[in-house]
């Protein structure tokens, strides 16, 4: 029998590494090609790792909270064969895309002190000066609850070897939080106090509620809802956010939906949403005003050369992503549709690959999904600025015609656009929302797609 090593796959070009949370195959265990072997997250999503290759799983080289390096040996498995094989990387997540030049342009405001950077590094941490084993999650935790080493010392660990886990530090946070006096360790099991302090049910996994005094109930965010937390508190820091709105006559991109839909979906096997169409419109207007399709390095403006725009999607369990539509300005709009239409399926499905997330450069946001006319989204960092559509709606308005004005039924929708003030001024944030709303009420009613 030969044995196979499987190596962490590459996850795009900005990921270097991933925390396992999850092994769900065990040595010994046989697995077939294609089986998913562990779950891994990265500060972006979380994914799965398949086996390349049939055989019987014979060791795991890192444990649950390991931070593995893209690239190094995260099993080992026997196959049919005589030789040892070669490390070979799995399958690559996503080809990484190849990154656009960028033009740097200064951004000159005397007396401004330079900006720090807006996402602060998982790995990074004061927490080194120990011989315990702290693993970067757990070492995240505490850097933002502000524990000292010397509490993070003291938390009597559930994992393996008395490795302190997630649930231990945030059991070990939240009975600090309910308790005026900070607890030498706290104990696996139930912990409760003489004192009238809430009490705090046992160590459980984040999604889980616990029960405090009273009809209070304390919900203790998952990773991904940490992220996002601390993802807008940063934006929100580090740029000043303004807002302009519109209001958009998409009579005309209504109806020509509506008419072209049955046919489309007969056609493709799949729907046409407003989605693609909205993406379009802000692609072809990012393209007349490029320097909105920027981000912000100190006094530096950085103006991409790629159009990227993210998508925020709501996931069935409360969160929020935001999967990427690369170079939309140089797709079809059958081309866009699909790629809304397989980024938001693999949203919903929690198989977005760590890739379909990174290098943004503007983000839409669809308010109106949820019967919502107009919103302030935050600016999803290090991007500039988002914008978000309202619900349409059917209202009286005023129509101009060549015999003059009338009053008819029309198809209205708010734009908003939140954008970083550093950088974007009124005028051409407002004109470049303007222009949006131009190509939607300009739409060709007659367009063959």
């Amino acid at each position: 029998m030969a044995l196979y090593k499987l190596l962490l796959p590459k996850m795009g070009e900005s990921v270097s590494e991933a925390t396992i949370t999850k092994w769900l195959k065990q040595p010994g265990d046989l697995i077939d090609e294609d089986d998913t072997l562990l779950e891994i997250a990265t500060d972006k999503v979380d994914s799965e790792v398949p086996s390349p290759v049939k055989g019987v799983l014979k060791e795991h080289c890192y444990t649950v909270d390991q931070t593995v390096q893209v690239g190094e040996v995260v099993a080992i498995i026997e196959i049919e064969g005589e030789n040892e094989e070669p490390a070979i990387q799995a399958q690559e997540n996503t080809a990484p895309s190849a990154t656009a030049p960028e033009e740097i342009i200064a951004l000159n405001i005397p007396g401004v002190d330079q900006l720090p950077n807006v996402v602060a590094e998982i790995s990074s941490s004061p927490y080194e000066n120990t011989l315990r084993f702290y693993s970067p999650l757990v070492k995240n935790i505490a850097r933002h609850e502000g524990l000292s080493q010397d509490e993070l010392d003291r938390i009597q660990g559930t994992g393996a070897e008395g490795r302190v886990t997630k649930e231990d530090i945030l059991t070990y946070v939240a009975h600090r939080d309910s308790s005026s006096k900070t607890p030498k360790s706290i104990p696996a099991e139930h912990t409760s106090t003489a004192t009238e302090s809430p009490k705090i049910i046992s160590t459980a996994p984040s999604h889980v509620h616990t029960v405090a005094n009273g009809s209070d109930e304390i919900i203790e965010m998952d990773r991904m809802r940490r992220l996002i937390a601390d993802h807008m508190v940063k934006s929100v820091q580090i740029s000043p956010h303004v807002c302009s709105f519109v209001e958009a006559d998409v009579t005309n991109l209504v109806l020509w939906r509506n008419k072209v839909k049955d046919a489309y979906k007969k056609r493709e096997g799949e729907n046409i949403t407003f989605t693609p169409l909205f993406i379009e419109a802000i692609s072809k207007a990012l393209k007349d005003f490029p320097l909105v399709n920027i981000s912000i390095d100190g006094y530096n403006i950085i103006k991409k050369k790629s159009i990227n725009i993210g998508m925020a999607a709501a996931l069935p369990n409360g969160n929020l992503i935001v999967p990427v539509i690369k170079n939309a300005d140089q797709l079809s709009l059958v081309g866009l549709s699909k790629s809304v239409n397989d980024l938001a399926q693999r949203s919903r499905a929690n198989k977005l690959k760590p890739d379909d997330t990174q290098d943004g450069t503007f983000t839409f946001t669809n308010i109106g999904a949820f019967g919502n006319i107009m919103g302030t989204p935050i600016i999803n960092q290090p991007q500039a600025a988002i914008l978000a559509v309202g619900t349409i709606t059917k209202k009286p308005a005023v129509i101009e015609t060549e015999y003059g004005d009338m009053i008819g039924i029309r198809h209205m929708m708010y734009l908003s656009l939140s954008y970083d003030h550093r950088a974007i001024d009124g005028a051409l944030g407002g004109t470049f929302l303007k222009r949006v709303a131009d190509y939607l009420e300009n739409w060709d009613s007659n367009r063959v797609i």
